[in-house]
């Protein structure tokens, strides 16, 4: 974990997260995991508490300059207290609907930034003895991969029984700096900023140009026409579906799960990617779902950002937002599967030959040259205007490939979430582990009406997928075996570990 100063700042792009939300949409990422076994809120406080030494900066607060005169700042919270951040909630009748209904709550509403931006939640009285804990954590200081990165801390590898260390002396840190969020030290730190993400982008956009045209004098053979094909998927304003609402909230949830060998049945039966899979049966699911609410598909596209980790060999553990996006335009009206998934795999193709993502990152840059005051004043506007360059986000995270346990339970299942915002009001996360890709939608409650209904849409659009590449679905149970908790569905069998990543 690298050292942190007091005072850094935050970069541009994190700073963004926070001057875009507001009431009814919160920016957070956060996770629900399953555990075998009923975890108290003592031990688990203690556990947290014991762990914080390895994460500084999740003692470290928001500090806003006066006027928004430069970059927030992280410091030290002078009255941190374990208990701001770790909770629980009583589940009434201990189902799954509960477990959702509950999260979708918690999930609804702002972190308190007089405190550090992230807090722990145990969902308690899960039928079959299971503890739920809902972990969330403001976007402005991770992204799903630095999400990962905060599991590992806390898990395990082995169900070893954690042992409390003796009380040390109290933690010492510094006071915060009145003269680092002085207006002058703002307008310093503001100027300079600009200039050095000006600087940045020069650099960048040279080097992409360079790359651009040493690629095409090796591929000369490079038709208009392959160039055309790229021209769909370009970031243009979306046709709105049923579900491209301004985000009000609050919010709901929904989650699916689907084998990884499954995936890597079709990945290898048509010699696509993971990545290709995901998205082509996503989109199968919101052709169905956009029918559901009345929605006319034929000749309409669906647009996707699909965010790409730009850490290159940097560590996963890595807080802030190392990512861009990959926009790619999928027909909503193709029905048949098999040919939808090679549209989308070529497309997909078309956009990292082309660099779309470093692209997208250019002209995400360009908002950090804009002054701090005016994207705090703007942040909470512009997320109401009705304008949608895609129709959703679909996340893509590789998680841990082996189980994991906390406090000696064993990690069952792990459903991610991703935040809504503007008219992006139906997003989807996908997070793989121990062999079974999870999948957790978010909806605004008003623009996603049966939100639920995704689940058996993801289901059945995978199905489909397998039948048209010519790969015999496994029969579903007709009722659970016995001893299976009714709460949270049981995921498959642990098969061979699975490395999932965009680029798989």
């Amino acid at each position: 974990m690298p050292k942190l100063r007091e005072n850094d700042r935050l970069s541009e792009g994190d700073a963004l997260f926070l001057y875009l939300e507001r009431p009814g949409m919160p920016l957070s990422i956060a996770s629900v995991a399953e555990f075998d076994g009923i975890i108290s809120l003592a031990e688990c406080m203690e556990f947290v508490s014991s762990k914080l030494p390895l994460l500084p900066r999740y003692l470290q607060r928001i500090a806003i300059p006066p006027l928004n005169l430069g970059l927030p700042a992280w410091e030290y919270d002078p009255e941190f207290d374990i208990h701001n951040h770790v909770r629980e909630v009583r589940l009434e009748r201990g189902t799954d609907a509960d477990a959702k209904a509950a999260a979708a709550r918690i999930l609804s509403e702002a972190l308190d930034r007089r405190h550090p931006l992230w807090d722990v939640t145990l969902l308690q009285e899960i039928k079959g003895d299971r503890t739920a804990m809902l972990v969330r954590v403001h976007h402005c200081m991770a992204d799903g991969i630095a999400g990962v990165g905060l599991m590992n801390v806390l898990m395990d590898p082995e169900p070893t029984a954690y042992v409390p260390a003796k009380p040390g002396p109290p933690r010492s840190h510094p006071r915060p700096s009145d003269a680092a969020m002085s207006p002058v030290a703002g307008l310093v730190s503001s100027f300079s900023s600009m200039v050095e993400r000006l600087l940045a982008m020069q650099s960048e956009m040279v080097g992409l140009a360079q790359r651009t045209l040493a690629e095409g004098a090796e591929a000369p053979q490079a038709t208009a026409a392959e160039v055309n094909g790229l021209l769909p998927a370009l970031p243009v304003p979306a046709q709105r579906l049923p579900f491209n609402l301004v985000c009000r909230g609050p919010q709901r949830i929904a989650w699916g799960a689907i084998p990884m060998p499954e995936i890597k049945a079709v990945r290898e039966a048509t010699g696509t990617t993971v990545n290709d899979v995901v998205i082509s049966v996503l989109t199968a699911a919101l052709r169905r779902y956009a029918e559901l609410q009345g929605a006319k598909l034929k000749g309409r596209h669906l647009s996707i950002a699909v965010p790409v980790n730009t850490r290159g060999k940097g560590s996963p553990s890595e807080l802030g937002n190392r990512i861009s996006f990959l926009p790619i335009s999928v027909p909503l009206g193709m029905r048949n599967l098999g040919k939808l998934l090679a549209v989308v795999h070529d497309r997909m193709h078309s956009l990292r030959a082309h660099h779309a993502a470093e692209f997208v990152g250019l002209a995400g840059g360009l908002l950090g040259v804009i002054p701090p005051p005016l994207q705090a004043l703007a942040g909470p506007l512009a997320s109401q205007l009705p304008i949608s360059f895609c129709n959703t986000i679909c996340t893509n995270v590789p998680g841990p490939q082996a189980p994991l346990y906390l406090l000696g339970r064993k990690m069952l299942r792990l459903y991610p979430y991703v935040p809504i915002g503007g008219e992006l009001a139906l997003n989807c996360a996908m997070m793989s582990y121990d062999g079974v890709a999870y999948f957790g939608f978010t909806g605004d409650v008003q623009a996603t009406p049966h939100l639920h209904r995704l689940e058996k849409f993801l289901s059945l659009s995978f199905a489909e997928l397998q039948k048209a590449v010519g790969i015999r679905s496994r029969r579903p149970r007709s009722r659970p075996p016995k001893n299976t908790p009714v709460s949270l569905s049981k995921p498959a069998a642990k098969e061979q570990e699975v490395a999932l990543s965009a680029t798989a």
